[in-house]
């Protein structure tokens, strides 16, 4: 018997879970959990598998309001960071990023101690890429 729960996945919430399932499978290199592939339609709950770290799943959520931060009309509530091992890959997976679909939303890629993007994925969802 354990002592704790073990964490399974984190749950992103999405107007278009497929959309956002592609996103995060193109740029995290994560692969659909059998059945969740896109020739098995659309669906309101699909999960990404991954060889090195946790699940991420999806969910439909017609109601989900995009984050405004920094602004904060609308909190963020909580987000991803993925780190990498050097400014030439923060600017590479940055720009792959955006060209996921992605939005810029902070710039600190200057910082010496700690270089960092801020996007937001398709749903809205801040998503920090960082070399820590």
């Amino acid at each position: 018997m354990t002592a704790h729960p073990t964490l399974v996945q984190t749950v992103l919430d999405a107007r278009d879970p497929r959309e956002l399932a592609e996103f995060y499978r193109e740029l995290l290199g994560m692969t659909y959990r059998p059945g969740d592939e896109p020739e098995h339609g659309e669906k309101d709950w699909l999960v990404l598998r991954s060889e090195h770290g946790p699940q991420l799943a999806f969910q439909r959520d017609e109601d989900l309001r995009a984050t405004t931060w920094p602004e904060g009309d609308v909190p963020q509530q909580f987000h991803l960071d993925a780190a990498v091992p050097d400014v030439e890959a923060l600017e590479r997976q940055r720009d792959r990023a955006l060209a996921l679909g992605a939005r810029l939303l902070l710039d600190r890629s200057d910082d010496p101690e700690e270089p960092v993007y801020v996007v937001a994925d398709p749903a809205g969802h801040p998503l920090c890429l960082f070399v820590p």
